[in-house]
């Protein structure tokens, strides 16, 4: 087992793909990292990639289709191995080549993009797997080092005078816009970053679930440089 994340109780460490999806979230633990030194050349794949929007969904037969280097072959390898991991395990894997994301300008005292430190939620029980395997990856932080922003006074004072309804309509007005999943760091928080090549299992909240779900965000891009994100 790595050791690379082993010091934080938020984070276990796997060395296989099977260790990673049927290991069970227990405690403060709801974050586990497949952790790998992936050998290959992944810029040469991002090079060779056409960025038709902002975000570009990158299907196997794109990958197939490249002509590559011997070590940009290996990393392609490496990508089709973990879209078909993820998809023999039933999960809808997504391989994107992404400039950015789009940005939450509606209000100025409150962001809901995936920027802001947030939370997943489904109906059903499930996961969000990711891997960056080029450019700036993900953040996690620890649900103690976070304050629900929906709980920061002038943001909620804010929200209710934007609701503008009844009072017990208040909560559901907060979920239905998803203000209710995204928090803000406390001073003196941790962050930590997830990573080049590592294959990361998040916990998500859902009925089922019965640790904390993980909060994590997306990171800055570097400037000129494009991510390459498998996710589900």
């Amino acid at each position: 087992m790595s050791t690379i994340f082993t010091n934080n109780k938020q984070i276990g460490a796997v060395s296989t793909f099977s260790e990673l999806v049927h290991t069970d979230f227990k405690g403060e633990m709801n974050a586990l990292c497949w952790c790998r030194n992936l050998e290959g050349d992944f810029k040469e794949i991002v090079t060779q990639l056409q960025l038709k929007d902002n975000i570009t969904e990158i299907s196997p037969e794109d990958l197939l289709a490249l002509n590559l280097s011997e070590r940009g072959n290996l990393a392609r390898e490496i990508i089709l191995n973990d879209l078909q991991f993820l998809s023999d395990f039933g999960a809808s894997p997504s391989l994107n080549l992404l400039k950015c994301y789009e940005r939450d300008e509606e209000f100025d005292f409150i962001s809901t993009d995936v920027y802001s430190y947030h939370v997943d939620r489904s109906p059903i029980a499930t996961d969000t797997f990711l891997c960056t395997y080029h450019g700036a990856a993900s953040d996690i932080i620890a649900n103690e080092q976070v304050e629900q922003k929906i709980l920061i006074p002038e943001i909620r004072e804010k929200l209710m005078e934007l609701h503008n309804g009844p009072e017990a309509d208040f909560e559901s007005f907060l979920k239905e816009n998803f203000f209710d999943l995204h928090y803000q760091a406390k001073p003196d928080s941790n962050p930590v970053n997830l990573g080049i090549g590592h294959l990361w299992r998040l916990a998500v909240d859902h009925p089922e679930q019965k640790v904390l779900p993980c909060v994590h965000r997306a990171p800055v891009e570097n400037e000129g440089e494009y991510r390459l994100l498998l996710i589900c």
